[in-house]
């Protein structure tokens, strides 16, 4: 039996999420926020934390500076039951990476320093460990600068033995959505942009055909739409599911925790539909808490939500 569910390549910071600030950011003004949350940040370790909350056992790589920051992190991603011990702690000019997060209602600011996310290369990871696996995934494909050359030789090598694989792209900062991106998709089983990012991928302004297209690549795509839901297309198949209305607090790490849901279903066999329900639960129940991973370290509040959620989709069916 493989050691992890699923093993995680990806990037490891902190973010800072500061509330009641101005939407216009006045120069040489002293500007005072009236809350404020520090919590795990990024997405592959957003995804990494939650998916284990959920049971799943998981395997991450990443770097990360010798310094305070890093050592939140990390702690913070240790205490939901992440594996990790195959973190590369590096010393040197780099800090960890800190992305401050100014909501403002119906959007916001996030204004990011990458810190060693741009530095972790391919001589980082433990190609053995990644393969005591049944699952390998990847977040935020156009971050790792210096792994994005060799991202799609270590898919072709998660593939090789024997795992299936999962890529979200999150943004392309430079708007440029490269060829090597596509590359890597050849060697991706399970596909997870939101409608966004699946459109720049096919180079298309129709979702549908967007669809069509990836579909001719990556055996499942799946899009996640927000307030319109997600879908799943496999083949011919193609099945749609609202959303889990709740009251909302913070979308940040929304999209990162359905996949957390969508994959722990995955990885077990569980039928598309199924994936889809619990990707849109664990999405709805992100959101309920500042940050991408506060409610699901509220155990409480995550075991009530699943339970109350789950219960209720029972009796509609």
């Amino acid at each position: 039996m493989p050691r992890f569910d699923v093993t995680v390549v990806g990037e490891l910071n902190l973010d800072l999420i500061l509330y009641g600030l101005p939407p216009e950011l006045e120069p040489e003004r002293e500007l005072l926020a009236d809350r404020l949350v520090l919590t795990l940040g990024s997405s592959s370790a957003i995804f990494a934390h939650n998916l284990s909350v959920l049971g799943s056992r998981v395997g991450f790589i990443s770097r990360t500076a010798d310094d305070s920051l890093g050592a939140i992190a990390l702690e913070r991603l240790a205490q939901s039951g992440v594996d990790v011990s195959h973190v590369r702690k590096a010393s040197g000019a780099t800090g960890t990476g800190l992305t401050v997060i100014l909501p403002h209602g119906g959007f916001r600011n996030i204004l990011t320093y990458p810190g060693t996310m741009f530095e972790m290369c391919f001589e980082d990871i433990d190609l053995d460990y990644l393969a005591q696996a049944k699952h390998f995934h990847l977040s935020s494909f156009f971050l790792h600068r210096a792994l994005r050359p060799r991202i799609s030789e270590l898919f072709q090598r998660m593939k090789e033995a024997g795992l299936t694989t999962s890529l979200d792209t999150n943004d392309d900062p430079e708007d440029r959505w490269d060829g090597m991106l596509h590359d890597t998709l050849q060697y991706v089983d399970v596909f997870l942009p939101n409608e966004r990012e699946a459109k720049k991928t096919a180079g298309t302004d129709d979702l549908q055909e967007a669809i069509e297209k990836l579909s001719e690549t990556v055996p499942l795509v799946v899009v996640k739409r927000g307030s319109e839901g997600a879908l799943a297309r496999r083949g011919q198949e193609e099945i749609k599911l609202s959303p889990i209305r709740v009251e909302s607090v913070d979308p940040v790490g929304a999209g990162d925790s359905f996949d957390a849901g969508f994959l722990h279903q995955f990885v077990r066999g569980a039928d598309l539909r199924s994936c889809l329900r619990y990707g849109n639960l664990a999405g709805a129940l992100s959101t309920t808490r500042p940050g991408g991973t506060e409610a699901f370290r509220d155990r409480r509040h995550f075991q009530d939500f699943f339970q109350r959620f789950c219960h209720k989709e029972t009796r509609d069916d």
